[in-house]
């Protein structure tokens, strides 16, 4: 039987993860990408919106489902409530291959990127600083949740004065907001509206990392639908504000255009701005890389306690009471990652796409656990106008799947094919689970 994980996270802690979790590089290299799509500014903060709205929806929906399942490895558990051992193994699997450990080495290499050009380091400084970065945010999380959650909360809130500085700034000398919200004759269709939501949600995305970690929250049945929904809330607050920022310095040509959107705003009202930027996405990435790399594993733990991966996967260090192994096993694979995939940038579409296809699951698995009567999985928390609020969240992540498989087939179907590539390790684990009881 697996040894419990410590409970030492605060709500305080956990809403840190949730925002820092969404928080990343995205808001400063996704906007050129959405605006590409859009035909005007009032499009492009209705899109953002949307973001919010899938964002709110969810966490009120995931709020319940965290209630009833309280335990370490969030959106894992209830997969495998509703669906059993294989949708369940399907997701830790992607995760570990691609989602997350793709995210940590893509962030740790834009970390990399923004410290070298802070110091003026060559370029092959590049790979090594991200790797250093890597090992330290590894180390961080190995010691102690306690001491993962203070980095945490500390990174989240550096980035959120930060960006708050940024907005300030851009609104108070900015005077193009008004004339980028209107444009006569759009031609935005509902595919390129879909296709727009895939750096939209990439840079929305991470808010449920809160679930993972469940098990070692006080109440946390109470405290983890409150921290999903104050999370996504700060966060979607926060990205309007900025495009509103950037919309009020830049013309939506030079959004669409520009290679770092966040730079090129503030250059256009001081020359110090892209030093100031540089320092925010530094603290930025590395603050997200070492939130990925404190919640992710706990998946990972939860199937080794399950047996459907690595048993081993559940051991808890005696002094540190964390799962070392399995975070020592997501940093190794980053690290692989790291080295020899470099940027990860091409792999946006289908980590988004296929971090989605499972978040829809465990929506529609909402609609499944409400028709249980087991006391078991009677929640404390109740989504707000239920059915509705699910539907909102299920029916634009279905409209944004189905727009990137036309969209963007290569990448959406590259996705499935790796999933399916963990099949037979799933079947020699079950195997050998069956062999152990027998």
């Amino acid at each position: 039987m697996a040894e419990p994980l410590k409970k030492s996270i605060s709500y305080f802690a956990l809403t840190m993860i949730a925002v820092g979790s969404c928080i990343g590089s995205g808001i400063f290299i996704s906007p050129s990408d959405v605006a590409s799509q859009l035909s005007n500014g009032g499009q492009v903060l209705l899109i953002w919106l949307i973001g919010g709205v899938v964002a709110l929806t969810g966490a009120l929906s995931f709020g319940e489902l965290a209630s009833k399942f309280p335990g370490t490895g969030g959106v894992y558990i209830y997969l495998r409530e509703a669906y059993g051992d294989l949708v369940a193994y399907l997701y830790g699997w992607s995760i570990l291959t691609v989602i997350t450990s793709g995210a940590i080495a893509a962030l740790c290499i834009a970390f990399s990127r923004y410290f070298t050009l802070l110091f003026d380091l060559g370029a092959s400084y590049q790979v090594p600083i991200a790797s250093l970065a890597l090992l330290v945010v590894t180390l961080i999380n190995v010691i102690g949740v306690k001491w993962s959650a203070i980095f945490s909360s500390s990174m989240t809130v550096l980035k959120v004065v930060g960006i708050g500085i940024i907005v300030v700034i851009c609104l108070s000398y900015g005077s193009n907001l008004m004339d980028n919200l209107v444009l006569e004759n759009p031609k935005t269709t509902s595919v390129s509206f879909g296709l727009a939501l895939i750096g939209v949600l990439w840079s929305y995305g991470g808010w449920h990392h809160a679930s993972y970690v469940a098990g070692e929250v006080d109440q946390a049945h109470k405290v983890v639908p409150r921290a999903l929904i104050t999370g996504a809330a700060i966060v979607t607050a926060t990205y309007l504000l900025v495009n509103v920022a950037y919309l009020s310095v830049m013309s939506i040509e030079e959004i669409s255009t520009s290679q770092a959107v966040a730079t090129d705003a503030l250059l256009k009202v001081s020359a110090t701005g892209g030093i100031l930027v540089a320092i925010l996405i530094v603290l930025s990435t590395f603050g997200t890389a070492g939130i990925y790399t404190l919640s992710a594993p706990r998946i990972y733990y939860a199937m080794g306690a399950d047996k459907v991966f690595f048993p081993w996967l559940a051991d808890i260090h005696p002094k540190f009471g964390t799962p070392v192994k399995a975070i020592v096993l997501q940093s190794g694979w980053a690290g692989i990652l790291l080295v020899f995939w470099g940027t990860f940038e091409s792999l946006a579409t289908y980590v988004v796409f296929m971090d989605w296809i499972f978040m829809t699951l465990a929506a529609i698995a909402l609609f499944k656990f409400r028709k249980r009567i087991h006391t078991s999985e009677k929640a404390t928390y109740k989504v707000p106008f239920y059915p509705i609020t699910p539907l909102i969240f299920i029916g634009i992540s279905v409209w944004f799947l189905g727009s990137t498989l036309v969209g963007r087939p290569v990448q959406a179907l590259a996705g499935l094919i790796l999933m399916l590539l963990g099949l037979p390790f799933y079947f020699l684990f079950k195997r050998s689970k069956g062999l152990d009881q027998s």
